[in-house]
């Protein structure tokens, strides 16, 4: 496994800064997820150590997003499903106040559908066009919407169920930049600076439309 410095780990991992000098890095998307061994180890404590996650992982009691999960450095994204087979407990990748990843417990009736962001859209061959997501995966879609809205995946068909459009009093979760964990609503859409204002409470900020995600 490759690793990276302790130090130079994303601010949105709820690891200490001070201890062994490496840490896991997660097999794709360094800056936007974090390795199923941090999540197990550090998180959920189910292991004291790589050895213990290893046999956990290797016993198949681990789905992520409904399917088995084979390697200790998957990289688990932003709204995320885990599930651990044996206690039937079910978690959800969220950020907390802070901006740190944190597990939320879900009932069973949400384990079979996710929420990603649209990225970029691309117009292949026969005029099919693809969805490319931020957690990293595509869909070939004939559904109307538009780059940084977002999509609802049924996670046993793996299809796109709805859109969920970026507009005004969509509601949204900052994912990056100084109010990361932040959730609120949108107020208004400046499209040529590619911001938003978004209402958090009795508060108004300024973010990035590339650092917020659209959710239901």
């Amino acid at each position: 496994m490759t690793h990276l410095k302790r130090q130079k780990s994303p601010k949105s991992w709820p690891i200490e800064r001070k201890g062994s000098v490496f840490v896991a890095r997660p097999m794709q998307g360094m800056k936007k997820a974090i390795p199923l061994l941090i999540a197990l180890r550090d998180m959920l404590n189910l292991a004291q150590n790589r050895k213990e996650v290893k046999k956990i992982i290797h016993s198949n009691k681990i789905l992520l997003n409904n399917k088995i999960i084979k390697r200790d450095n998957e990289g688990l994204f932003l709204l995320d499903i885990l599930k651990i087979v044996p206690s039937d407990e079910i978690y959800r990748l969220e950020l907390n106040e802070k901006g740190k990843f944190d597990f939320i417990k879900i009932d069973k009736k949400e384990d079979n559908k996710k929420i990603s962001k649209i990225i970029n859209k691309k117009i292949l061959k026969g005029k099919k066009i693809q969805l490319n997501l931020s957690d990293g995966r595509n869909f070939l879609s004939d559904i109307k919407c538009k780059t940084n809205d977002s999509l609802i995946i049924n996670l046993n068909s793996n299809k796109v169920e709805k859109c969920i459009e970026l507009k005004k009093d969509a509601k949204v979760i900052i994912f990056a930049g100084k109010h990361s964990g932040g959730r609120g609503f949108i107020e208004n859409i400046n499209s040529e600076k590619k911001l938003a204002e978004i209402r958090i409470g009795n508060k108004k900020v300024d973010v990035l439309i590339k650092q917020l995600m659209v959710i239901e």
